[in-house]
C-alpha cells in the first residue's frame, strides 16, 4: 500500500519521517533556540536541562547541535537508557572514551573522572554527555554527575553535559536535595510547540522534501492537524500521515478536513 500512495500523491518517498539528515529538518523556533542554547552549553562546558513533553523535538534538537560539532573537537557520550544505575554510567563514560572500566565502583569513579579530564586536557577534545530520558534518572545518579564536574577545585568542568527530559525533569531539579546541582546549571530551556503557522510551514517543508511543492492539505485540515497535536512535531507526523492514508483510501488528491477528521478518530482511539 506505501508504494501505491506514495505514486498517487507523486511523492519521491513518503514524508514525514524520522530518518532526515540534520540540515533537512524544518527549523521553527523552538527547534533553532534549543539548537543555539545547546551549541553555546557545549563551547562553555556547562551543565544544560532541555525538557518538553513527549514528542516535541528535544531529542532532534539535539542530534542537530551535536552534528555541528567539530568531531576532531569532541566526544560525544549518548546515554539513551536511564536504567543502568550509576556504575552504568560510569561504565560507559570509561568505555566510550576507549578505557577498559575498573570493576569495584571506589576505583571507577576516579577513573571515570579522570578520563574525562584527560579528554580534555591531553587530547584536546570536549567530552559531551548526553543522558536521554533524564526524567528517569534517580537522585543518586543526578548526585555522580554532579560530582563529575568537580574539577581544578572546582573551577572548571572538563565535560558538558545535557540532561534532556520530560518536564518532571525542571521541577525536581528545584528539590532540596538536588539544590547542589541545580545550582551548577547553566542552561535551562523548555521546548514549547509550534505555533499554528510553524504547523503550516512544518507540513509544508516536509512535503517538499518529498517533491510536493503545491498545495496539498486544505488550510481546514491544517488547523486541525494542529488543534489536535497541540503543535508537537511527532504528533503532526503521524497524523499527517494516517490523513493521507484517509485521502487516499477516499481516492481525495486533496487532503480536506473530512480525512483529517478519519485520522483524527484513527489516531485517538489507539
Amino acid at each position: 500500500m506505501i508504494d501505491r500512495l506514495q505514486g498517487f500523491f507523486g511523492f519521491t518517498r513518503m514524508p514525514f519521517g524520522r530518518d532526515l539528515a540534520p540540515g533537512m529538518l524544518h527549523r521553527h523556533a523552538a527547534h533553532s533556540e534549543a539548537v543555539a542554547r545547546i551549541g553555546w552549553c557545549v563551547t562553555e562546558r556547562r551543565i544544560g536541562v532541555i525538557t518538553g513533553e513527549v514528542g516535541a523535538g528535544k531529542t532532534v534538537a539535539i542530534r542537530t547541535a551535536l552534528s555541528t560539532l567539530d568531531s576532531s573537537r569532541h566526544t560525544i557520550i549518548y546515554l539513551p537508557n536511564p536504567t543502568i544505575g550509576v556504575r552504568g554510567i560510569h561504565h560507559q563514560i570509561v568505555a566510550a572514551l576507549g578505557g577498559q572500566p575498573l570493576v569495584h565502583h571506589a576505583t571507577l569513579v576516579p577513573q571515570t573522572a579522570d578520563a574525562l579530564a584527560t579528554e580534555q586536557d591531553e587530547r584536546g577534545r570536549t567530552p559531551v554527555l548526553v543522558l536521554d530520558e533524564a526524567h528517569l534518572l534517580d537522585h543518586a545518579q543526578l548526585e555522580s554527575i554532579r560530582m563529575l564536574t568537580n574539577h581544578d577545585m572546582d573551577s572548571t568542568s572538563p565535560f558538558a553535559c545535557l540532561l534532556v527530559g520530560q518536564p518532571t525533569l525542571r521541577r525536581r531539579m528545584k528539590m532540596g536535595a538536588l539544590a547542589a546541582l541545580d545550582q551548577r546549571i547553566g542552561l535551562r530551556y523548555a521546548m514549547p510547540p509550534m505555533t499554528s503557522e510553524e504547523t503550516g510551514g512544518y507540513l509544508r517543508h516536509h512535503l517538499g522534501l518529498v517533491g510536493r511543492s503545491d498545495t496539498l492539505f486544505s488550510d481546514d485540515a491544517t488547523a486541525l492537524i494542529h488543534q489536535t497535536s497541540r503543535g508537537y512535531p511527532r504528533a503532526v507526523n503521524n497524523l499527517a500521515l494516517q490523513s493521507l492514508v484517509a485521502a487516499y483510501a477516499e481516492d481525495k488528491t486533496i487532503v480536506d478536513e473530512s480525512s483529517t477528521r478519519t485520522a483524527v478518530a484513527e489516531v485517538t482511539t489507539e
